[in-house]
């Protein structure tokens, strides 16, 4: 039973920090006024590249020493983060210099990184598929507790506990902080104390894709020895945005929801084993339990929360509006 929970515990971790990464690139973005509905997409397009990046580099001389691992694993990330910035900023420009819409620039976004990825990836396999198998042990570490009993710990997790706090302090501590939520709630005083707008949502949702490229990473890297580009990221970009929501777009919150969240896609990957050993029900799918009904548990909960709190809600006044300081 220890080792299950052990096991459990090693999940919710991983999802934990991938969901936190990506939450709050979302908050960025909206508290300085633009709806980063592509998540999604820059989740796709960064672990994309950041797989791509992997693999190639652990097929040179780097994998033969520990520099070499070490330098792996900081190209891989900063590849995805760059992949990330690059690719927000075709909402940026869309949005911000010629006013496109929001929502369905960033629903553009997400359907394109996943027809892009599907197309290279298998072109890389000279077309025979759409799977990219990489082996990601050099970003995680195993604490062992006795036979059979061990916690996996990777990077990510450090990262994002490091991304909340400075997130905090870089959001409400600093006078970067307060322009760029002053751009997300009431524009137009802010160009009248001489701050420039458009900058700080370039640079909101500049951090929004870098966070997303390291939620990509932080998601995929862990959990698995390969990703299937027709499946992308599963959805995962959408349920950081209602945790976002339920967070109120603060730090804090989004991370405690963040936690409580990847409680449920935690028990869809061992929800077997853990039924068995604490309850002795062994669930498998000839009974009708298969893990995508666990899958889909956060993606209920997050509808039904809605339902309550969505009248509560209080989002960034300007978000999704246009600015135009031609027409203050």
């Amino acid at each position: 039973m220890t080792g299950q929970l052990l096991l459990l515990l090693t999940y919710i971790l991983i999802f934990a920090a991938a969901l936190a990464f990506v939450a709050l690139g979302g908050m960025f973005s909206e508290r300085s006024g633009i709806i980063n509905i592509g998540l999604e997409g820059i989740m796709v397009m960064s672990g994309f590249i950041g797989l791509i990046t992997l693999v190639s580099l652990s097929k040179t001389i780097l994998a033969d020493s520990t520099f070499g691992k070490i330098l792996i694993v900081v190209l891989t990330i900063l590849a995805a983060i760059l992949t990330g910035i690059l690719y927000s900023g075709l909402l940026s420009v869309l949005s911000i210099k010629f006013n496109a819409d929001q929502t369905l620039t960033g629903t553009a976004l997400n359907l394109i990184a996943t027809a892009i990825a599907m197309i290279f990836t298998k072109r890389l396999n000279g077309g025979s598929s759409d799977t990219i198998n990489y082996n990601g042990s050099l970003f995680t570490w195993t604490i062992k507790f006795g036979e059979g009993k061990s916690l996996s710990v990777n990077i990510f997790l450090l990262l994002a506990i490091i991304t909340i706090i400075v997130s905090y302090f870089v959001l409400y501590k600093t006078r970067f902080g307060l322009r760029l939520r002053s751009c997300g709630e009431n524009p137009n005083a802010s160009v009248s104390v001489g701050i420039n707008v458009k900058f700080y949502r370039y640079f909101g949702v500049g951090i929004s894709g870098a966070l997303g490229g390291l939620g990509a990473l932080a998601y995929v890297i862990p959990t698995q020895q390969f990703w299937n580009a027709s499946t992308g990221v599963a959805g995962f970009g959408f349920l950081a945005l209602a945790i976002m929501i339920f967070g109120q777009w603060k730090p804090i919150r989004i991370s405690i929801i963040s936690l409580v969240f990847s409680v449920f896609l935690s028990i869809s990957y061992i929800y077997n084993g853990l039924f068995e050993a604490i309850f002795g029900i062994s669930l498998t799918a000839e009974n009708g339990v298969t893990p995508e009904l666990f899958k889909i548990l956060p993606f209920i909960a997050s509808l039904i929360l809605l339902i309550f709190t969505s009248k509560k809600s209080r989002a960034p006044k300007a978000e999704g509006v246009p600015f135009d300081v031609s027409k203050r």
